[in-house]
């Protein structure tokens, strides 16, 4: 017996069902397979120790002032050019580029011996580093909008249990059986290999955010799938059943093949691109609230970067590696699986903060400033441990509070468009702040010295963000009064 709809209907129903099961899945399985491999690095929390050892018997001024800042230039000369080609490639060879990145990098970390092989061993992790875009943005363009959160978790989950599962086995491999460095880098180029095999597998995307999208039209029926097992195209969205056409399966175009009049329109134009990307900045931007956050985000990301790239230098200073043993893995992990957990509480936090969140951000940059100060001044590895793992807890719980708060009002285009620009302009002042501080063609600072600037670093933008808070909140109150005056005149 036939529903109020109609028998045929029901039944592509039922096969959309599986045919949507069928499309994200697999590419779901596939990326979060590739991130957590690609993560399972145990060599990573003992790269300084590996530099300075017998391996390759490289100095310290070599290593923190000639090596590691090639990384800061290379990851901002590419993150522009390499998000352009992501959006344009539609993301899955940029994947395939990060991957053979990063085999290149611990390639010639396990056999390169000259200082310029070294910082060119530093461009290409930055080139793996710029790419991680299209890890993060592939999955958006081979799935349903209404999947886009639960996607999401999985593969940031992936990439979280990758990295503190190479965090402790690394731990455990030089701590406990006593493995050589080398050996530890032997499996990191391993586990990197099977992420790059695995992502050869993953589909080839349709569609992407800026150069490859389909008409307003088209976007609105994307609930459009194919059927798993005879490729049948099915359709259940009402307007789609109402539309001319709906009903004769060999008329829905499949896999965004339309036709030629419809690619006809979308060749790829680059200038009216980046014109859109233009009007998409200078809209995001007015706001104010848009622009408190981001700004935070772009100066916090910068001296989070410099601490993270150079606390294993600052470590080995105060217990060099040679005279005891070192547990850089087991406070990798303890700080991620904390950070998570911090993470995690802060989602459940109900507060404005519209009002309150200039404020917070002044107060918990000033822990962070004093978590880097407490780093740098108290020469005990145990101390600097701990400042190590609250440093990192506060910023994640911080960046995930601005990540939803600028990801509120926006598209997905516009997520993309803001939080690189606000990746880009945290790259260009660490650049700046490597250039003049860490370079050696600069100041060529000490490792002690240098955390006692960024521990300044964090306390000036504590001081910026508390007088704009007690301003907004001044404002605020202001405004309040008005409406209040103002209401019994209205009454």
């Amino acid at each position: 017996m036939e529903d109020s709809h109609g028998g045929r209907p029901a039944r592509r129903s039922a096969r959309a069902t599986s045919g949507n099961a069928c499309s994200w899945a697999l590419p779901t399985v596939l990326l979060c397979a590739y991130g957590f491999f690609c993560s399972v690095r145990p060599s990573e929390p003992f790269l300084t120790r590996y530099l300075l050892g017998t391996h390759k018997n490289l100095s310290e001024t070599e290593v923190f002032n000639e090596i590691y800042p090639v990384w800061t230039y290379s990851y901002l000369a590419l993150l522009f050019p390499v998000f352009l080609a992501t959006d344009y490639l539609r993301y899955k060879p940029v994947v395939l580029l990060q991957g053979l990145s990063l085999i290149v990098t611990w390639f010639m970390l396990l056999y390169a011996q000259r200082l310029w092989a070294f910082q060119l061993l530093e461009f290409f992790y930055g080139m793996g580093t710029a790419t991680d875009i299209a890890y993060y943005s592939y999955i958006y363009s081979v799935v349903d909008i209404n999947l886009y959160q639960q996607v999401t978790s999985y593969c940031r989950s992936a990439t979280l249990v990758g990295y503190t599962v190479g965090s402790v086995s690394g731990q455990v491999l030089v701590s406990v059986a006593g493995w050589s460095l080398f050996s530890l880098n032997v499996v990191s180029l391993t586990s990197i290999s099977i992420a790059f095999a695995t992502a050869w597998f993953l589909p080839m995307p349709q569609k992407s955010l800026f150069f490859h999208h389909f008409s307003s039209q088209r976007l609105s029926f994307e609930m459009k799938v194919m059927d798993c097992k005879n490729g049948a195209a099915v359709q259940d969205h009402p307007d789609v059943q109402r539309a001319p056409g709906w009903e004769d399966e060999t008329k829905v175009p499949l896999n965004g093949e339309g036709h030629p009049a419809e690619k006809q329109k979308q060749k790829v134009d680059i200038a009216k691109v980046l014109k859109d990307l233009w009007q998409d900045f200078v809209q995001c931007y007015s706001s104010r609230t848009m622009l408190c956050w981001s700004v935070w985000w772009a100066l916090s990301t910068c001296g989070y970067f410099q601490v993270i790239n150079y606390a294993q230098g600052l470590w080995e200073m105060v217990l060099p590696s040679h005279n005891a043993d070192i547990y850089n893995g087991a406070v990798e992990a303890a700080s991620t699986l904390l950070g998570a957990v911090a993470v995690v509480v802060v989602g459940h936090i109900k507060t404005s903060w519209a009002v309150w969140g200039e404020v917070a951000l002044a107060l918990f940059s000033l822990l962070i400033a004093a978590a880097v100060y407490v780093m740098d001044t108290v020469h005990n590895i145990w101390v600097c441990y701990a400042s190590y793992v609250i440093f990192r807890i506060i910023y994640m719980m911080l960046i995930t509070i601005a990540t939803f708060q600028i990801a509120t009002n926006l598209s997905v285009e516009r997520y993309a468009l803001v939080f690189g620009v606000n990746t880009f302009i945290a790259l260009g002042l660490q650049t700046l702040l490597t250039v003049i501080v860490v370079d050696a063609s600069g100041l060529g600072l000490d490792i002690f010295t240098q955390f006692m600037i960024y521990a300044s670093y964090f306390a000036v933008i504590s001081l910026v963000f508390l007088v704009s808070g007690i301003c907004s909140i001044v404002e605020s109150c202001r405004r309040q009064e008005q409406v209040q005056s103002r209401s019994p005149e209205s009454q």
